[in-house]
C-alpha cells in the first residue's frame, strides 16, 4: 500500500508567504497585541477591547467587579510593571483594591483577589517595582501605602499619610526615589521621598510645592525622558510645565498655559492629562466644553506649544494613549462611550476614528501591550 506524499514547503516559499501576511492590514507578525481596559463606575465593571493597527477597537469582555455591590464615584485602575496585574480601586464601602490576573495571550481578566483601601481613592498606582500599591484619598485627604504581594493583591496599608484638602494624583517619579500627591483643595503638590527597599515614605525637602491659589492641581504627567513635570489644573484650566531635578525632586515652573478651547465660556473643569510615550506630544481633557487639547512639546525646554482643540465624548474624566503613541483613546462618564483619535505623527493632531460604547459612567483607560 502506497504512503501519500508530503510535500514540504521550501523555505524561500515559506518566508515569502510571511512577508505577505506581514502586509496585509490586521496582521502583525510578531509584534505584540494592544488591548484598552476601561472603568466603569455605574456599572461597577470593566470593559475590555482589542486594539487593531489601524486603531480599530473589538470588544473582548466586560469583567465584573466580584464581592462589589454598590458603585462608587468613580473607578481609577492601574497595571502592574510586569504587565500581569490589573487593579481597581473601589469608592464604595467597604473600600476595596479588586485584582485581576491579565491573561498574556488574550488580554482577558480573571479575578484574583481584593486587598483592602484605607478611604475612598480617587487615584491608585503601582510603584516601579510593582511591590507597593499608591493611592489617594480625595474626600479622606490622605495618601496611603500597601504592600503589593506577588500574586498582586494588596495587603492592609502600611502608611497612611493625612494630605491638605483633597489628594486626588499620588504617582511616583520615574527613578521610583520620590513620590508626589495633588491637593486640589489646598494648591500644592506634597513630595515624599521613597525607600522602595523598605516600603517607607518620608517628607520630601522641600515638603511642598505650591501653586496659584484656587488653581485646583490634580493630575500630572512625567515627560518620558525625565526632565519635566506637566500638571493639570481642575478649577482654572491651567497646564503647568516644570523642570524636574532628578537628584532632589524639586519642581521649578518654566511655563503655564490653558487647557480651555478658544472662545471657551463658563467654568472649567479640567481633568486628565498625558504624554506620548516618545514625548514629542502631550494632551489634556476638559470636561465643561468636553474638549481634548494637544500641544507640541520642546525636546530641550520642555515648553508646550498649542496645537488645537477637539471634542470629544460628554463629560471627559479619563483617556489614554496607546504604548505605540500613534492612537488616543477618551471616555465620556455621561456619554456611556469611548471615542478613539489618530494621532498625527508630524503635527500631533487628532482625527477621530470611531466611537464605541461602554459600561456605565466610564471615568479611566489603561492601554497595555502584550505579551
Amino acid at each position: 500500500m502506497s504512503r501519500p506524499i508530503r510535500r514540504i514547503a521550501p523555505r524561500a516559499a515559506i518566508a515569502t508567504a510571511l512577508t505577505f501576511l506581514s502586509l496585509i492590514p490586521g496582521v502583525r507578525a510578531g509584534m505584540a497585541e494592544t488591548f484598552a481596559y476601561v472603568g466603569n463606575a455605574d456599572s461597577n465593571d470593566i470593559s475590555v477591547f482589542k486594539m487593531a493597527e489601524s486603531g480599530e477597537m473589538t470588544p473582548v469582555q466586560t469583567a465584573a467587579f466580584t464581592g462589589v455591590e454598590k458603585p462608587g464615584s468613580s473607578t481609577p485602575l492601574a497595571i502592574t510593571p510586569d504587565k500581569r496585574v490589573l487593579i481597581a480601586g473601589i469608592r464604595s464601602q467597604p473600600y476595596l483594591a479588586v485584582s485581576f490576573a491579565i491573561d498574556p495571550r488574550t488580554g482577558r481578566l480573571s479575578h484574583i483577589g481584593n486587598g483592602p483601601l484605607a478611604d475612598s481613592m480617587a487615584n491608585i498606582a503601582v510603584d516601579r517595582s510593582g511591590k507597593f500599591l499608591f493611592s489617594a484619598s480625595y474626600g479622606g485627604n490622605k495618601v496611603a501605602l500597601n504592600p503589593l504581594p506577588a500574586k498582586g493583591v494588596a495587603g492592609e496599608p502600611k502608611q497612611v499619610i493625612p494630605t491638605g484638602l483633597n489628594a486626588h494624583a499620588f504617582l511616583p517619579s520615574p527613578d521610583n526615589r520620590f513620590v508626589f500627591a495633588t491637593n486640589l483643595g489646598s494648591d500644592q503638590v506634597l513630595s515624599f521621598a521613597f525607600d522602595a527597599a523598605a516600603g517607607a515614605l518620608t517628607p520630601g525637602d522641600p515638603a511642598a510645592i505650591k501653586v496659584p491659589e484656587k488653581s485646583g492641581p490634580r493630575h500630572f504627567v512625567f515627560n518620558p525622558n525625565g526632565k519635566f513635570v506637566y500638571l493639570v489644573h481642575e478649577l482654572n484650566g491651567d497646564v503647568a510645565a516644570f523642570g524636574y531635578e532628578t537628584r532632589s525632586g524639586a519642581w521649578t515652573e518654566i511655563q503655564r498655559t490653558t487647557a480651555l478651547p478658544e472662545g471657551f465660556t463658563g467654568k472649567p473643569w479640567a481633568a486628565d492629562i498625558h504624554i506620548t510615550p516618545d514625548g514629542r506630544f502631550l494632551y489634556a481633557s476638559e470636561r465643561t466644553s468636553n474638549t481634548l487639547i494637544a500641544y507640541k512639546v520642546d525636546a530641550v525646554s520642555g515648553k508646550l506649544t498649542t496645537i488645537g482643540s477637539v471634542p470629544t465624548e460628554k463629560q471627559p474624566r479619563g483617556f489614554n494613549i496607546d504604548p505605540s503613541g500613534r492612537y488616543l483613546a477618551a471616555v465620556g462618564e455621561l456619554s456611556d462611550g469611548m471615542t478613539v483619535y489618530a494621532i498625527d505623527q508630524s503635527s500631533g493632531a487628532l482625527a477621530k476614528l470611531k466611537s464605541y460604547p461602554t459600561g456605565k459612567k466610564p471615568n479611566w483607560v489603561e492601554f497595555l501591550s502584550l505579551p
